[in-house]
């Protein structure tokens, strides 16, 4: 954590910044605000924290001018409530009160480093993501990390960051897909005073930021193609130009990227180079869609459940078996971030002592398809011992008798894929059984003339 403070260090300014330094934080410091502006041009900051004597207003317009993205937090006496609620209005994303107090630095230094960054997970499918991650992160190769969009590439970047040799070292994101085409080579590697219309000063790029750390190029294929040249030319020579500069710099950083393409195809359209995805693609790690991580459903909502209650000032209330049937049975094209939004809206929809299915809304105002509810323990499997539940969803018996268990499991099937829109990840944890036992009843199904319903959007996605 590179923290940034702005204001005179005397008194209890100083205080907070010695406290800090105790939480981790690595501190610099500029006293006033032009000090400050150029120090965050020239070196970078994870978080600022600005005294709010000085013109909070004026420095948080200049950095937004300049589109440095950097969080301000702004500290001041802690009975100056006017300066306060103007430092915030200003875009302040917090206020500290001085004199300071140990554990307020620590936490507001913690949630600026850690806001929306952890790894959360239980399912296999992740799990032996996390292992090949543990294996490789050591090492200075580039990684290409892809998946669906919403299912956490920042996240694995900044957990390959910690669990690298540079974990001490800066890591720096850069949105490839934010930033509009004729500024982002400006982003990437800096400008000198003058190089084109609005460069007031010479500010550093995002690869000098990151010298001697981690740059993620996020959503990479998103860049267009001119600037990847350069791009290119940067890694494997680990030297930049400054736009408008002169003199190359040489920089050293681990270089990670994201994508939801499928680059092979942005190759042969040739809108990536592929000498560009070799380079990064030395090691590539993706990430599978939630729904075909089931048991990461629950312990997400879980944490969300949680994290939301306590943002909202709201007692935490667990998820009761109708929400989880709800979430388990939903497809999640938005994958986590879907999944947190919902959450979020059903902490604060739920009533009661629990947040129960009636809560899960979508963002179109509609719930998720509601299974059938689970049947008794007693209730039995199927003739082969695959846990299939074999009694009728009204929960009577009488229409079952004179039927075979097999064309009962049969029916049960095709029914609940129906329900699915033919998704098959979907229908087996409806089901409670796994995709391979699934997909190898279809396959006998479709052997014998039985018609089985086409696999849903997700599954030709996921494939």
């Amino acid at each position: 954590m590179r923290l940034l403070m702005v204001g005179q260090l005397n008194g209890q300014l100083a205080t907070a910044s010695k406290m800090a330094m105790d939480a981790g934080a690595k501190v610099v410091h500029a006293p006033d605000v032009d000090s400050g502006l150029e120090q965050v041009r020239s070196k970078g900051a994870d978080l600022i924290m600005i005294d709010v004597a000085l013109d909070v207003a004026a420095f948080i317009e200049q950095i937004r001018t300049e589109r440095i993205s950097t969080d301000v937090v702004a500290c001041g006496i802690g009975t100056d409530a006017r300066a306060a609620v103007s430092a915030i209005r200003a875009g302040a994303k917090e206020y500290v009160p001085l004199p300071p107090e140990a554990a307020l630095i620590a936490a507001v230094i913690q949630a600026v480093a850690e806001d929306g960054h952890q790894l959360i997970f239980r399912d296999p499918a992740m799990g032996r993501v996390v292992s090949l991650i543990d294996q490789i992160a050591p090492s200075d190769a580039s990684i290409m990390i892809t998946g669906e969009s919403g299912t956490g590439k920042e996240v694995i970047a900044r957990y390959i960051h910690r669990k690298s040799s540079r974990a001490d070292k800066p890591f720096v994101a850069v949105n490839c897909a934010a930033i509009p085409e004729n500024l982002l080579e400006s982003e990437l590697f800096g400008h000198e005073k003058g190089a084109f219309t609005g460069a007031i000063a010479r500010r550093v790029g995002k690869f000098e930021e990151a010298n001697g750390g981690t740059l993620l190029l996020d959503e990479i294929s998103e860049m267009d193609i001119r600037l990847q040249a350069k791009l290119l030319r940067a890694i494997q020579e680990r030297k930049i130009d400054r736009v408008g500069g002169s003199q190359p710099v040489s920089v050293n950083i681990r270089i990670l990227a994201t994508s939801n393409r499928n680059l092979i195809e942005e190759v042969k359209k040739g809108t990536f180079r592929e000498d560009l995805l070799f380079r990064l693609n030395v090691v590539n790690v993706k990430l599978p869609p939630l729904r075909e991580r089931p048991a990461d459903i629950k312990v997400l909502s879980d944490h969300f459940a949680q994290k939301f209650a306590e943002h909202n000032n709201m007692p935490h209330r667990p998820l009761d078996e109708t929400a989880l049937r709800a979430l388990l049975a939903h497809t999640w094209q938005g994958n986590v971030r879907e999944l947190e939004n919902t959450l979020h809206r059903a902490v604060l929809l739920a009533s009661g002592d629990t947040i129960s299915a009636d809560a899960i809304v979508l963002p179109d105002g509609t719930r998720p398809a509601q299974p059938a509810a689970p049947a008794p323990a007693d209730a039995g499997t199927g003739a082969d011992g695959s846990g299939i539940v074999t009694a009728s969803a009204g929960g009577g018996t009488a229409t079952l008798v004179g039927r075979t268990v097999a064309d009962v499991e049969r029916d049960l099937i095709i029914d609940t894929l129906k329900h699915c829109l033919g998704n098959r990840t979907h229908a087996a944890n409806i089901l409670g059984i796994s995709i391979r036992t699934l997909r190898n009843k279809l396959n006998e199904y479709s052997s014998a003339g039985i018609p089985v319903p086409s696999p849903g959007l997700g599954d030709r996605a996921a494939g």
